[in-house]
């Protein structure tokens, strides 16, 4: 990507590699028209001044946002003039390059937009299109979930929106100090519109958490709309690009058509209509969970590019310096190999499983499109790959946020002294990356949700009912008594241990005894 050469000690560990590394590569990124993509993108970030982050641990907290602000100006532009599958490519770097700048520009077309695509009305979407929620001409959004009070439990936010009939508006109000938005990313400088989830009440009857869209700010000279109050949350432990802020709402009228209304209506007379799958419309929430799986491996491989890097020139021991003979490299030692390996290994295993994951969403997703407001069996498939993809996502966003934060952290301590200082890139890109282990769930709730989806598969296999395709190694595992079946994985020689086959064989009993284990201690309280 660069044309700067190698230093010399890591040109001599690129000689001769034991595997074909253009292959790898086109295969891992997905062909080689996306590896060429990636790498002029990259070039171009390389060369441009405003990507430089060597001066990243310098800068003051007003002079970062700044600096993020001025990149939201230059991508803004190329979102709207380039092909999709190349921002859809930009974006996926500059998530490794600038994670703090991707925060605050993907809280705009991640979430706010998001939201616009996966609850408004067709009629809506080009309202807000032509307000310029795609091209940020007009519009910059932000999200407004979380509260003072409730995070992950978004069926308890506090927040209402209530309906006066007389006026056609929506009334958006903060009725306690726990109903503040908390941590909204965007509010406390630069959005100027808000996706508001509150509680939906019509003729004093509560319909559960919908989304509004409320204006904060004037568009020409940013003051606040009257009735809302916003404040800068500060100094963070990483990602300072994005002004996080909180919001208070004091009985702020927005019009009825400002409810997205894709999935439960409210007409002019003060008519609820619901979906009869009121499930559907948190399909649109799972993305970000998925994203956090192929976030975490390319993190991950960006601190093992650093370590590895490091360990082919950096040399200890192994030699005597009085006679000139040169110390060993770090990456000669088995005990260093065997310290970094292992995580390779983990993040391939990410590589490829946010892959998976990705496309069972991007299909689930295409499904939820088409179904419309049908019922029936194929509605009922739908539900049940949506239950499957919720579960999948919340178990994957936990185990692999958790698992690259350990990567960025033993990378770190693999370069020993050199790791504490900030230039490294490792330290900010752990203090970056840390919130992952947060923000769209909590990672020990959504273990939770996972493993209550697998006892709950399980005890279906149990009763002889069907089964998700991905959970399917159930039906053979458990045994009449509800036990571990006797399987065992055939193989009389290396070759055979070692094959595919047996190797999925393998680890779908061990994930089985896993589960039946849960559930014996489910049953037994």
């Amino acid at each position: 990507m660069s044309s700067i050469p190698a230093p010399p000690n890591i040109a001599e560990e690129r000689v001769n590699p034991s595997f074909p590394v253009r292959e790898l590569t086109y295969w891992i990124d997905g062909g080689r028209r996306v590896t060429e993509l990636k790498e002029r993108i990259m070039l171009e970030l390389e060369r441009d001044p405003l990507w430089r982050v060597n001066d990243h641990p310098n800068l003051s907290l007003a002079e970062t946002r700044e600096r993020a602000m001025s990149k939201i100006r230059r991508l803004a532009d190329l979102a709207t003039s380039r092909p999709l599958e190349e921002t859809m490519t930009r974006m996926s770097i500059i998530s490794v390059v600038d994670p703090g700048f991707w925060t605050r520009f993907g809280v705009h077309f991640g979430l706010f937009f998001g939201a616009l695509q996966g609850q408004a009305t067709p009629s809506q979407m080009a309202y807000w299109m032509d307000k310029g929620a795609l091209s940020m001409q007009g519009i910059t959004g932000c999200f407004g979930m979380t509260e003072l009070g409730h995070g992950s439990n978004v069926a308890g936010l506090e927040t209402t929106a209530t309906l006066d009939e007389r006026t056609d508006e929506f009334v958006v109000h903060s009725p306690t100090l726990t109903a503040t938005k908390w941590w909204i990313g965007g509010a406390a400088h630069t959005a100027t519109h808000c996706a508001v989830y509150a509680q939906l009440i019509v003729k004093d009857q509560c319909y559960g958490t919908k989304t509004f869209v409320v204006q904060l700010r004037d568009t020409k000279t940013f003051a606040l709309m009257p009735g809302v109050n916003v404040g800068d949350l500060g100094k963070k432990m990483g990602r300072d690009q994005i002004d996080n802020g909180w919001i208070r709402f004091t009985h702020v009228r927005i019009p009825r058509s400002h409810m997205l209304m894709k999935h439960t209506k409210v007409t002019r007379s003060g008519d609820v209509i619901e979906p009869p799958l009121a499930q559907l419309a948190y399909g649109a929430l799972i993305q970000g969970r998925v994203s956090m799986v192929s976030d975490s491996a390319n993190v991950a491989k960006r601190a093992l590019t650093i370590a590895t890097r490091y360990a082919s020139v950096r040399r200890q021991f192994g030699g005597s310096a009085s006679a000139g003979a040169s110390e060993t490299k770090l990456i000669d030692y088995p005990i260093h190999q065997y310290r970094l390996l292992p995580l390779m290994a983990q993040t391939f295993a990410m590589i490829f499983t946010a892959r998976e994951v990705t496309a069972n969403y991007e299909k689930l997703m295409g499904e939820l499109s088409g179904l419309g407001d049908a019922t029936g069996a194929a509605a009922d498939d739908v539900i049940k790959n949506l239950k499957e993809t919720h579960a999948t996502s919340a178990g994957l966003k936990a185990f692999c946020t958790w698992m690259c934060l350990n990567i960025i952290d033993q990378c770190r301590q693999s370069l020993g002294g050199h790791g504490y200082s900030a230039y490294t890139g490792l330290a900010q890109a752990y203090s970056d990356f840390a919130v992952h282990c947060t923000w769209e769930g909590d990672n020990t709730i959504l273990t939770l949700q996972c493993g209550r989806y697998l006892v709950a598969t399980a005890l279906d296999a149990r009763k002889g009912l069907p089964l998700p395709e991905n959970l399917s190694y159930l039906r053979g595992a458990v045994s009449a008594t509800g036990g571990l079946s006797g399987h065992a994985c055939k193989g009389d020689s290396a070759e055979q241990v070692s094959s595919l086959d047996t190797l999925k064989s393998a680890w779908s009993s061990v994930a089985a005894n896993a589960i039946l284990n849960a559930v014996r201690d489910f049953e037994a309280g």
